[in-house]
């Protein structure tokens, strides 16, 4: 998920190396982040968990709201499930309303890849017409990409493994290096933990953190206006 205009442009690990999952999978069945700007709570970052059929299916959610003197001045709003059979991606769709500009990605793992449909939509005003005669303009484009793509959606601790992730907004191949940290203390919403720093650079930049079971902990990034967004977990 990572974000246009950057709101979003935009056993223990240790410095030997990435931290390495438990064989218990480490997650409730929610597990959800307030996003913090300057001070301000701009919204939550949420996650479902479910098992069914020997596949796990993951939902994202997240809605963000920014605020100037108590007006909203951007709003980002992005769900996205994704459905994983024995560890490998099976079937993504999202939807996005980057502040009024929408886009949709479908994904699917057949023949040997990663089957790809995505659409960007665009408001256009037509000439001499009012902002209520605006029209949806936008198409799908197909695209087959490496079947062992990961989506960028940040809990799977596998992606820190990865030198290209799936962006689960533009359905677009992310380039991506990540940097294993050393082990700090994450301060969650009602207590604090310890947990191993990532550093992600390349189409993604930012901080994440994952703790000694592989849950993500924390997520921090820089913004286009130079103030950092950061992730507290609620728990």
């Amino acid at each position: 998920m990572m974000f246009r205009r950057s709101l979003l442009i935009g056993a223990a690990a240790c410095l030997a190396g990435p931290a390495r999952a438990t064989g218990t999978f480490p997650y409730a069945p929610v597990h959800s982040f307030a996003a913090w700007r300057s001070g301000q709570r701009i919204g939550t970052h949420a996650l479902a968990f479910a098992e069914t059929g020997g596949q796990r299916q993951v939902t994202t959610t997240i809605d963000f709201a920014v605020r100037a003197v108590g007006l909203v001045v951007y709003r980002y709003r992005h769900v996205c499930t994704e459905t994983l059979s024995t560890g490998a991606l099976a079937a993504l769709t999202s939807q996005t309303d980057d502040d009024g500009v929408a886009a949709a990605v479908e994904a699917r793992a057949g023949g040997g890849g990663l089957a790809v449909r995505r659409r960007n939509t665009k408001v256009v005003v037509k000439a001499g017409g009012s902002p209520d005669e605006a029209a949806q303009q936008g198409g799908w484009t197909s695209e087959t990409l490496p079947a062992d793509l990961l989506p960028s959606t940040h809990w799977n601790i596998e992606q820190v493994r990865r030198g290209a992730l799936l962006n689960s907004q533009t359905g677009t191949i992310a380039k991506v290096t990540i940097v294993p940290g050393p082990r700090e203390t994450v301060r969650t919403v009602g207590s604090s933990l310890e947990a191993s720093r990532y550093t992600y650079t390349g189409d993604i930049r930012m901080n994440q953190w994952f703790d000694e079971r592989g849950r993500w902990v924390k997520s921090a990034f820089q913004v286009f206006d130079g103030s950092t967004i950061e992730y507290i977990l609620q728990e």
